[in-house]
């Protein structure tokens, strides 16, 4: 079990790891060895999440959410399978986390008569400045 906040777990035969060859340097290595880690939580359908939870994750997922509403995380800074794995479920505990927490609510609020005189004042001051910058007008002669 991967604990993410003290109310959401999720278990780890949920998470599916794929080993792909990672591009970038390391020579021979990088045509040998497949050291870049795609991480894949199906996040629409998981039972570990709440459903509010769910929402905000599938928002901030963006591009990284599949059609099917699958997860992927790619991860390969490191040279080593192991700690591209490792990588992996650390941005995804990352980014749960961030959807766990519930925004703020607004609460509506009315300017002050203090603000409101300071904003018309400032539209005074710079129509005044406009005003002088226009052409003067040809005297009547």
């Amino acid at each position: 079990m991967i604990r993410i906040t003290p109310t959401i777990t999720i278990d780890e035969s949920e998470l599916r790891f794929e080993f792909v060859r990672s591009s970038g340097p390391g020579g021979q290595n990088v045509n040998k060895v497949a050291t870049a880690v795609q991480l894949r939580f199906d996040a629409l359908h998981s039972p570990s999440l709440p459903d509010d939870v769910r929402i905000r994750l599938v928002r901030l997922a963006g591009r990284r959410l599949t059609s099917e509403g699958v997860l992927v995380i790619t991860a390969r800074r490191h040279r080593t399978q192991q700690k591209n794995r490792e990588d992996a479920v650390e941005r995804l505990i990352d980014l749960v986390r961030k959807a766990a927490v519930a925004p703020k609510k607004r609460r509506k609020t009315k300017p002050t008569v203090v603000s409101k005189e300071h904003r018309l004042e400032g539209k005074r001051r710079k129509s005044k400045i406009k005003r002088m910058r226009r052409r003067v007008a040809a005297a009547d002669e």
